[in-house]
Order: C-alpha cells, then structure tokens, then sequence
C-alpha cells in the first residue's frame, strides 16, 4: 500500500490578516507577463522581431490584456460557464472567482497578433514566431499554481505518484488517489513545448514554423495530457470519453493544420 501524498499547499505565497494575500496563481500570471516582455525585448536586440522597444511594451500590454485576461476569462465563461453566465452576466467580470481558459487565451493572442500585424505592417507570422517562443513560460507556470492551488486534478490512480487532492470529489465516500495531471502538463504545456520552440527559432527556421509547430504540438499534448485529467464536472465527456479541452484542441490542431497550408499556398 502506497502512502500517497495529499496536496494541502496554501495558495498564497504571503497571507496577510484578513483573508487576502499575494497568491501564487496570480504570481504565476506576473512572471508569465514579465517573461513575455523580457522575451520580446530579447528577440529585439537578437534582430530576430522587427519592433521598436516602445512597440514591443505596447504589444505586451495588448497581448496580457485582450489576449491573456480578457480571451482567457471569455474563453472560459462561453465554453465552460455558459449557463451560469446566461444567469449571471455580471459574472464575466468577476476575476477573483477563478477560471480561465487556455483556448481563449490563445484565441485572444491570435485576434492581438492580427491587429498589431495590420498597426505596424510586420508579417502576421513574424510577430506569431516571437510570441510562440514565449508563451510556455507561462502555460508551465500556470499548471504549476494550478497543482499548488489543488485544482484542476487528475481522475483516479493507483501509480505511486499519485495525489490526494482534498477538494477533489470522493469515491463511494472516500477520497481518492489521482494523477497529478497538472504536472504532467506542466512539464509537457511547459518544458516540451518550450524546448522545441526554442529549438526551432535558435536554428533559424522559416517565419511561421516556431508558431504553427507550437499550435499543433500544444493541442496534441494538451489532447494526450487530458486522458488523465478529470472532466468538468459541469461538462462531463462527450461520447462517454471526450473531454472539452480535448475538442477544444483538436480545432486548434486543425486551424494549425489550415494555417500551415494557407501559408504554403501563399509561397506557392
């Protein structure tokens, strides 16, 4: 018999009297954006994105705020949250109340990367490139708060590794070791993604190929990272197997897919 590990890790970092604190999730967020920003400053000075250091802190802005805040927390009120938002419009705006999605995230970058492309007359796929070998960081960090946080759990496990999530629901009264899905895709959403990307625009490839190969290979691993992870409880599967982040990722694995093929056809 395995004496697994329960997950009682407080949220905050420093808690102060009163009920508030600097939590770690939202410092998960911060070092996501100062890593963005030191990134794309980096890059700059490589010579590998054509932006001003003024552009560059404007498009840190509008890529934290209308892609990461705003595309993430609609993401997740439309795709998750839909019935209670139809309820409760005000809800959208209530931040502290938790959930984000990472396919509104990114559907909010890619809507950013538009619009500065067409500001600045910089090539869609050239500023795509620099985000890509950023965002990692920050998706890695996330998961991390996530396990700290004792959310987002893995179904039930009976590996050594497994975890006793305390918030998690009981089985038959009971509670349950689980896969600790949210280091999975840590290390995965995280540390894989960000290797190959690095890779990638360490040896120079073809503008394009560090973002596309990011979108696929991120929706394939969030696909395979989802077989452990339990389901939304409001959502359940789909089919009796498929998970919404799973369906979620299998579009973002064909707009990859379709973008990958509009930018062969306008080589062509």
């Amino acid at each position: 018999m395995f004496a697994y590990y329960v997950d009682n890790l407080s949220p905050y970092l420093v808690r102060f009297p009163g009920g508030w604190g600097i939590r770690y999730y939202g410092l998960a967020y911060l070092l996501g954006f100062l890593f963005l920003w030191w990134g794309l400053h980096d890059q700059r000075r490589k010579g590998w994105l054509r932006l001003t250091d003024r552009q560059v802190d404007d498009f840190v802005f509008w890529l934290a705020l209308g892609g990461v805040i705003v595309g993430g927390r609609l993401g997740y009120c439309l795709l998750y949250d839909l019935p209670h938002i139809l309820r409760q419009p005000l809800g959208l705006f209530a931040l502290w109340q938790g959930g984000m999605s990472s396919h509104g995230g990114i559907g909010g970058v890619l809507i950013v990367l538009f619009l500065s492309a067409r500001r600045w007359g910089v090539p869609f796929f050239h500023l795509a490139d620099a985000v890509a070998w950023c965002t990692p960081v920050g998706l890695g960090l996330g998961r991390i708060a996530n396990f700290i946080n004792g959310e987002l759990w893995g179904r039930p496990a009976t590996v050594p590794w497994a975890v006793i999530f305390p918030e998690a629901p009981p089985v038959r009264g009971l509670p349950v070791p689980r896969h600790p899905s949210q280091l999975y895709e840590a290390a995965l959403e995280g540390l894989f993604l960000f290797a190959l990307v690095a890779w990638l625009r360490a040896r120079g490839s073809r503008e394009g190929t560090v973002a596309l190969s990011f979108l696929a290979g991120y929706s394939v691993v969030r696909i395979l990272a989802e077989c452990f992870r339990e389901p939304d409880a409001q959502i359940g599967f789909y089919f009796g197997f498929l998970t919404q982040g799973q369906l979620l990722s299998m579009v973002t694995l064909v707009l990859a897919a379709l973008l990958w093929w509009l930018r062969r056809r306008s080589d062509a």
